[in-house]
C-alpha cells in the first residue's frame, strides 16, 4: 500500500537529505542548495551540498557492495523492479506533482513521466532474463580444433555513475539505474541541481521493495563542487549521463577510460517535401516543437520546408501554435515556465539575434517572467544563431530550401546528430534522403522522440556517445567475460575410449 512509503523520513521540514548505505543523512558541511518552483519562484524545498569527502564515502560505500548485489540471482533482482514499479504507480500523483513544482512541466505530464519510468522498470526486468552468453568453438580458423571451447557471459562493471538531467528527472535517471542494478552494478545517482526532488524518492522507492543498503546511493549537491571528483573517481566503474554536450565533452576528458553512456543536446530537423500530408506534418511539428516548451532534446528544432508547401505549412503551423494554452502547470498549460530565469535570457537572444537580422515573425516573442510565448521565425538563415544552437525553449525557426539535397546539406552541417524527420508521400524517396542524414535516428512521418523505450536510442556526432533503449542499456552496463577451456591430452583419450573397435 502507498500508506507504507514513509516519505518523511527523507526530509527534516523543508531540508531534504541525502541517502547513503540506506540511511537518510544531512550534510556536514551545513550548506544548502534551494529549489525554487520556475513558475512562481517559491521556494519548495532545499537538498544538501554534499562534500567530497562525503561523495568519497558514498562511493566507498557502493563499491562495497558490489559483492552483496552481484550475488542476488537474476530473477529476485527482477522481482524487485517489478516492486519499485509498483510502488512508482501507486505514488505516481504524489511524485507527479512534486515533479510539476520543481520544474515546471504540466501536471498530467509529470504524472505520466512517473508511470513511464516504473514500465521502463518493468521492461528491464523482462528483457534482462533472456540475456544469455554464448559457446564457440575453436575449429572456425586453421590450426586450432575442438579441444578450444571459449564460454563466455556476461558480468557487471562495478560502480555505476548516474547523472540525470532538469527536464525528466524521475525518467531519464530511472532509465540509468534500472538496467544499471539489474545488470548487478551497485549505484550512484546524482539528481540535478534544478529539479532534485522527484528524483531523491528513488531512494525509498528502492528500499522499500528490496534493495540492500549500500547498493543504491544518493549524492546531491553542486556540479561546479563535487562533479569533477565524482567523475574522476577511481572506483566508479562507468558513468551514464543525459544533460548538455558541453557537460558531456567536458566529462569524457576527465573520466579516463571509464565506459560513457550519454545523451546530449540535439538540433532536430523536419525536411518537409511538397507531397507531405499537411494534417499529419502540421500535428507532428507543434507537438515536437512546443510539448514542455520545448525543453526536450529531441525537441522539432528547425524545419527546412520545400517551396511548393512552406506558406501553407507556416500558415497551418503558425494557426495551431496560436491555440496552444499558456500559463499555469497544474492546469496542464502546454507552454510553461522555462527552467529558469537564465534560460529564458538566452532563448530571448536567440530570438533577437533572428530579428536583427531578418528574420519574420510570425507569432510570439512575449515573456512574463520565466514563460516565453511559443515563438515561430520565418525566413530564418544560415547566419543566425537560431539556425545552429539549440534553444531549449519554444521558438521554432523555418529555414526554406530549394531541394532535398540542399535540406541534407543543412542538418548535416550541424555539430548535433540526434534526430532527423522527413514528412513525404514518396517512401522510396524518403529512405535515400534518410541514409545520407547524418544522425541517429530518421522519423519518417513523425516528430522526433526518445520512445518507444525498447528502441535503440543514440547521436552522433555531439548528441551522445553510446546506444540507450532497454537491452542497449543493459548491455553496456555490463561486460562479456570469457573463460577459454583447453581440453587436455587426457580429455582426448578419454574420448577415444568411445571409439568403438573394429
Amino acid at each position: 500500500m502507498i500508506n507504507n512509503l514513509d516519505f518523511s523520513i527523507m526530509k527534516d521540514g523543508k531540508d531534504y537529505k541525502y541517502y547513503s548505505n540506506g540511511k537518510w543523512r544531512k550534510s556536514t558541511s551545513g550548506d544548502l542548495i534551494q529549489v525554487y518552483n520556475p513558475y512562481n519562484n517559491e521556494l519548495i524545498a532545499n537538498v544538501q551540498a554534499c562534500t567530497m569527502e562525503e561523495a568519497d564515502k558514498i562511493i566507498k560505500v557502493a563499491h562495497e557492495n558490489i559483492d552483496c548485489w552481484e550475488e542476488f540471482p537474476l530473477n529476485k533482482r527482477a522481482e524487485i523492479l517489478n516492486e519499485s514499479a509498483n510502488l512508482m504507480i501507486k505514488s505516481s500523483e504524489k511524485l507527479g506533482h512534486l515533479l510539476m513544482r520543481e520544474i515546471g512541466k504540466p501536471l498530467n505530464s509529470a504524472i505520466s513521466e512517473i508511470i513511464r519510468t516504473a514500465e521502463i522498470f518493468k521492461a528491464t526486468a523482462e528483457s534482462s532474463l533472456q540475456i544469455s552468453g554464448e559457446t564457440i568453438i575453436g575449429d572456425a580458423f586453421e590450426g586450432y580444433s575442438k579441444e578450444k571451447l571459449s564460454i563466455t557471459y556476461r558480468v557487471p562493471l562495478g560502480v555505476v555513475l548516474c547523472i540525470g538531467p532538469f527536464n525528466y528527472p524521475f525518467n531519464l535517471t530511472g532509465s540509468k539505474i534500472a538496467p544499471a542494478l539489474m545488470a548487478g552494478n551497485s549505484v550512484v545517482m546524482k539528481p540535478p541541481s534544478q529539479g532534485p526532488l522527484t528524483a531523491l524518492h528513488f531512494g525509498i522507492i528502492l528500499e522499500k521493495a528490496g534493495v540492500p543498503p549500500g547498493v543504491f546511493n544518493i549524492i546531491t549537491g553542486r556540479g561546479s563542487e563535487i562533479g569533477d571528483y565524482l567523475v574522476s573517481h577511481p572506483l566508479i566503474d562507468m558513468i551514464n549521463f543525459t544533460g548538455s554536450s558541453e557537460t558531456g565533452k567536458f566529462l569524457a576528458k576527465i573520466a579516463g577510460m571509464k565506459p560513457l553512456l550519454l545523451e546530449l543536446g540535439g538540433k532536430d530537423a523536419a525536411i518537409i517535401l511538397d507531397d507531405a500530408d499537411l494534417d499529419i506534418t502540421v500535428k507532428a511539428i507543434v507537438s515536437g516543437a512546443f510539448s514542455f516548451s520545448g525543453q526536450r532534446c529531441t525537441a522539432v528544432k528547425r524545419v527546412l520546408p520545400m517551396p511548393g508547401i512552406a506558406d501553407k505549412l507556416i500558415e497551418k503551423v503558425t494557426k495551431e501554435t496560436l491555440k496552444l494554452t499558456i500559463g499555469d502547470p497544474a492546469k496542464n498549460n502546454i507552454i510553461g515556465p522555462l527552467i529558469s530565469s537564465k534560460q529564458c535570457d538566452y532563448v530571448q537572444g536567440l530570438i533577437d539575434d533572428a530579428l536583427e537580422k531578418g528574420a519574420v515573425l510570425k507569432c510570439g516573442n512575449k515573456r512574463e517572467g520565466n514563460i516565453i510565448w511559443p515563438t515561430i521565425l520565418d525566413n530564418v538563415n544560415v547566419d543566425m544563431r537560431i539556425a545552429w544552437e539549440e534553444p531549449f525553449g519554444p521558438v521554432l525557426p523555418f529555414i526554406r530550401i530549394n531541394s532535398a539535397e540542399q535540406a541534407i546539406k543543412i542538418s548535416n552541417k550541424s555539430e548535433y546528430g540526434l534526430q532527423g524527420m522527413i514528412f513525404t508521400e514518396n517512401i522510396d524517396l524518403a529512405f535515400n534522403i534518410a541514409q545520407e542524414l547524418e544522425v541517429g535516428t530518421i522519423q519518417v512521418n513523425g516528430k522526433s522522440s526518445r520512445g518507444p523505450d525498447h528502441f535503440p536510442f543514440l547521436g552522433t556526432k555531439s548528441s551522445g556517445l553510446g546506444t540507450q533503449g532497454i537491452k542497449y542499456a543493459l548491455e553496456s552496463m555490463s561486460r562479456p567475460k570469457v573463460v577459454v577451456m583447453n581440453l587436455s591430452e587426457k580429455g582426448k583419450l578419454i574420448k577415444e575410449c568411445f571409439v568403438p573397435e573394429k
